[in-house]
């Protein structure tokens, strides 16, 4: 909002409290002559305000992925005039339901830090050893991690409660809003940039917590993490033991041009006098005699975002490589899998209970 009677304007911003996670957003307010940038909702948590027409009052909502969303009225100077509401988790509470957990880990450099939450089963036993998964989506124009508060979701909470840790870290070469230097990261190497990120980031983890088995790691992704997922199989097959992969453009020489070329780039060579522009991808299928693990791929058949054919890429080289692996078809199913999200879940949690915990649900 911008105030010209006050000469003020408000917006948000994130990685200003150095305390706090830098993806919490707040918001904050400067003179249009320059001067102080006023912080206007205190408080360690992600933070989404809106204002009112005359920048008067500002409704603030915020939560984090561990606590209860809550909802206040301030005035524009940043005094919280009172709390609105806060949500009833009463029943869910009662039902068993456990907050995840957050946590901060350095990236493969030793220095930058990468913030993730884990999911835990709600019998959780610390006197046991889990496997554990990682959730990933590689970016670079946002991650995996949930920041807020959100419904319980089917690939980290629910997948935990089978038995396992499951994880969402960030990776160099992510969410733009931490810097510019940390978004270009994978610039230039669109396939390979993430992946040192996340087997660190395990190793880390179980170092820290007796309860993770880290003979025992699994990862799982979507569109991106489709690709990002099968790509860490097969970079560090005697690190990652499956890899359930959906919809992966697993072939980003393929995919959407105006994605692919944005965040890779295109290379501009001299040939013979002249500037030829050259643009190449490495893809998935160039790696697949370096498969070791169990890789489940799974696409929908008329998936309107990214081409089937990029997992038979996949699929033709895994083949000609003489390797054994499995693959979900979804027919009439598009990008989200529709209609069938259900029974890929069980396809999933069977797979990653087979090849984890050494067993897997086969009544109907």
């Amino acid at each position: 909002k911008v105030d010209e009677k006050a000469r003020k304007v408000y917006f948000t911003g994130m990685g200003r409290e150095k305390e706090e996670n830098p993806y919490y957003q707040h918001l904050y307010s400067v003179s249009l002559d320059g001067g102080e940038v006023k912080l206007l909702n205190k408080g360690n948590y992600f933070h989404e305000p809106a204002m009112d027409d005359a920048a008067r009052y500002f409704v603030d909502n915020y939560s984090r992925i561990d606590t209860i969303p809550e909802t206040a009225l301030y005035d524009c100077m940043g005094n919280k005039l009172m709390t609105l509401e806060k949500s009833d988790f009463s029943l869910l509470l009662a039902n068993g339901y456990k907050f995840p957990e957050t946590f901060k880990v350095k990236a493969a450099d030793g220095v930058t830090d990468l913030y993730g939450v884990m999911y835990k089963p709600f019998d959780f036993d610390p006197a046991k050893k889990y496997p554990i998964i990682e959730y990933v989506y590689p970016g670079p124009q946002t991650e995996a991690v949930e920041q807020v508060w959100y419904r319980p979701l089917v690939r980290t909470d629910r997948l935990a409660q089978l038995g396992f840790i499951v994880i969402t870290v960030g990776n160099r070469g992510g969410h733009p809003d931490r810097s510019k230097w940390y978004h270009n990261y994978g610039y230039g190497n669109l396939r390979d940039y993430g992946l040192k990120d996340k087997v660190v980031a395990a190793q880390q983890l179980a170092a820290r917590h007796s309860f993770i088995d880290i003979s025992r790691v699994g990862i799982h992704g979507h569109s991106g993490g489709g690709f990002m997922s099968t790509a860490a199989i097969l970079m560090y097959p005697d690190f990652f033991d499956v890899a359930v992969s959906c919809a992966g453009n697993h072939d980003n020489n393929i995919y959407n041009r105006w994605w692919s070329e944005k965040h890779h780039g295109i290379s501009e060579v001299e040939k013979d006098g002249e500037t030829v522009f050259e643009y190449h991808i490495s893809a998935n299928h160039e790696l697949a005699e370096r498969l070791k693990g169990h890789l489940l791929l799974v696409h929908g058949d008329i998936d309107e975002n990214v081409h089937p054919g990029c997992t038979l890429r996949v699929v033709d080289a895994l083949i000609r490589a003489n390797k054994r692996f499995d693959m979900l078809l979804l027919p009439g199913q598009r990008h989200g899998f529709g209609d069938m999200n259900e029974y890929f879940f069980w396809r999933m949690a069977d797979y990653f209970s087979k090849h984890l915990l050494g067993s897997k649900e086969t009544s109907t």
